[in-house]
């Protein structure tokens, strides 16, 4: 999901470059909500990975 939203970036920067403003300014809002999203996903499945990680403590 990072690869597409840097992907996005990318088209982006070009489309910028090259005087299409609309086609810029769609593909940063896509890359920002994937660049979010992927955000989201990674701290959810960083928090799932260190809540199983912990062991119980020894009675």
């Amino acid at each position: 999901m990072l690869g597409w939203a840097l992907t996005f970036l990318v088209i982006a920067l070009i489309a910028g470059v090259f005087g299409f403003g609309g086609i810029a300014v769609a593909s940063v809002e896509i890359a920002k909500v994937l660049f979010f999203i992927f955000l989201a996903v990674f701290l959810v499945t960083l928090l799932i990975h260190v809540m199983r990680s912990r062991t119980p403590p020894v009675s």
